[in-house]
């Protein structure tokens, strides 16, 4: 008999190019973790101020929204004031933020119906923050997460093109990116892996040209352009400092 043919390259094939979707999801969860702190980047004391800041952050910046809310929120402290106030006032606050004839009439009708509906509180569940004007679950899941530390995964548009170049989902909509990618994480991790995830969309993994050498997911994500050449890192990464400035 003759000899079995060698098996070419077989010491050099990369073990994460077999990663099940759920073990990307897992181990961005523990590399996004040792870079970005879970936090959102919008101003707020108090679940009323976030849940205001969130509507507002809708079509723009963080920063526009933090440059109009310390006044807001000096001005209009609770939903019980901010129900009361003139539109024409708001629109000249939060006019920086963009679409600020739209936005004075939601914040101002989702203050009047938590005025009516909840006195004055936000609700802490999800079936009730999803009734108020203007507020879907991107915006009830980041108010859950950030204001009351219930595990909420928010799918805005970082979280939507992150998770599909991860290979996380194929969807394309919210609701099912959202289902899918809950399925492959523990609860605890709902709310750090989505505020990380937009964090990580905004410095690194932009839209239109992502800086995968600059990655830490780089050897194991599906859409990395640098993941033959990348360094393998362990499963457990060390921690890294990251400069965090406001803006996406």
């Amino acid at each position: 008999m003759g000899r079995r043919p060698a098996v070419t390259g077989a010491t050099t094939l990369d073990p994460m190019a077999g990663l099940r979707a759920r073990d990307r999801a897992l181990l961005a969860v523990e590399r996004l973790k040792a870079v970005y702190p879970a936090l959102s980047e919008l101003l707020h004391v108090n679940p009323f101020q976030m849940l205001i800041a969130t509507i507002l952050s809708a079509q723009t910046t963080d920063r526009s929204v933090n440059s109009v809310t310390p006044a807001l929120f000096a001005r209009y402290p609770d939903a019980a004031a901010l129900a009361h106030a003139d539109p024409r006032q708001v629109e000249a606050m939060i006019k920086p933020t963009g679409f600020f004839h739209v936005k004075a009439k939601t914040i101002i009708a989702t203050s009047a119906a938590l005025v009516e509906r909840f006195n004055g509180e936000v609700p802490s569940r999800i079936e009730d923050l999803v009734t108020l004007p203007g507020v879907g679950r991107k915006t009830a899941n980041v108010v859950l997460g950030v204001a009351f530390g219930v595990p909420g995964f928010a799918v805005d548009t970082h979280v939507k093109r992150l998770t599909r170049r991860l290979g996380l989902t194929k969807s394309s909509d919210p609701v099912k990116i959202e289902a899918d990618v809950t399925k492959l994480i523990p609860p605890s991790e709902w709310t750090g892996f989505s505020l990380r995830l937009i964090l990580h969309g905004r410095r690194i993994c932009v839209a239109r040209a992502p800086r995968c050498p600059e990655c830490v997911l780089n050897d194991f994500c599906p859409s990395s352009t640098v993941r033959a050449k990348a360094r393998r890192r362990p499963l457990t990464p060390t921690r890294r400092g990251v400069r965090l400035a406001h803006g996406r």
